[in-house]
């Protein structure tokens, strides 16, 4: 099983870049980079309710749960 971070999409629809979302969260791009390619291992509710925040988006358009036992 996997959580998968839809960051990327969500971004893109809503037409901002890796750095000015990063700016606005206050995290690095560095650390934002690692979410958007699914390398985090945890991710601060802190961050999420601020991601969520600024991309006007709920925690569940943001994660998405992959059961890989079914594949």
């Amino acid at each position: 099983m996997e959580i998968l971070v839809n960051l990327d999409v969500m971004m893109a629809k809503r037409k901002i870049s890796s750095g000015e979302l990063a700016e606005r969260i206050g995290i690095t791009p560095a650390n934002l980079s690692i979410l958007k390619t699914n390398k985090a291992k945890a991710i601060r509710f802190s961050t999420l309710a601020a991601l969520c925040r600024e991309l006007q988006c709920q925690p569940g358009d943001l994660l998405e749960f992959k059961d890989d036992q079914n594949d």
